[in-house]
């Protein structure tokens, strides 16, 4: 009887270490695999150098409309039994306008499709429709709130903040946007990271006991700007 409780103790941590070195290795090829931020095309340069392209101030000003080549999406990460596991979700449907007094962005409104961001899992695409309610509300949208000085766009790369209204699942909160941006040969380039508490929005992050989602992730953009 002895014997056979040993026998079955080592076949239990044999399964055990199986299935956490399993799930260790699917998240190390998960992870591996998940599309990087999305950033600038060429973000070497800073306006604190003044290197790279630059631009007439005068330039800037006026109304930009978003452009194909755009995108806009989230990360977020997945907990497999005690593993993160990175999930990204995209799309190019992007809309919407901004406009430039001067060298301040005195007005933007974006609008993302959320019907159609898809990451590399029908499933979990599936699912992602029905917890943000995307039958009621099928599109995200960002509108600025507070003027942003952008004149050192003119020089470079430019790190800059906006505030503005975000609104996912019908929920709208205010938010600070993290935003880099350059001009380019066909206008202007932006890519922006916004923190977002989902839990706040009125999301309920899935939790099937195996696996959960977190309750915190981040949107991102890149947004092609042009007249």
């Amino acid at each position: 009887m002895k014997k056979k409780l040993i026998i079955a103790v080592i076949a239990l941590v044999v399964v055990v270490a199986a299935v956490v070195g399993g799930t260790a290795l699917y998240a190390k090829i998960e992870n591996d695999k998940a599309p990087e931020e999305l950033g600038l095309s060429t973000p070497t340069a800073s306006a604190s150098t003044g290197t790279g392209e630059t631009a007439d101030p005068a330039d800037l000003a006026g109304a930009w409309t978003i452009a194909d080549g755009s995108q806009a999406g989230y990360r977020v990460d997945e907990v497999l039994n005690g593993q993160d596991v990175t999930v990204v979700g995209r799309t190019e449907d992007v809309d919407g306008t901004l406009t430039i007094d001067g060298t301040e962005l005195s007005a933007a409104d974006i609008t993302v499709s959320m019907t159609t961001v898809a990451t590399d899992n029908s499933n979990r695409d599936s699912q992602f429709l029905d917890i943000l309610k995307t039958a009621e509300n099928p599109t995200s949208t960002f509108t600025l709130t507070e003027p942003v000085d952008i004149s050192a766009v003119s020089s470079g790369v430019a790190s800059i903040e906006a505030v503005g209204d975000l609104t996912i699942a019908g929920v709208t909160k205010s938010v600070t946007v993290a935003l880099e941006a350059q001009t380019t040969a066909d206008g202007v380039e932006v890519s922006g990271t916004i923190p977002v508490t989902f839990s706040d929005f009125g999301v309920d992050a899935p939790d099937l006991g195996f696996v959960k989602v977190e309750d915190s992730g981040t949107v991102e953009m890149l947004l092609q700007l042009t007249k």
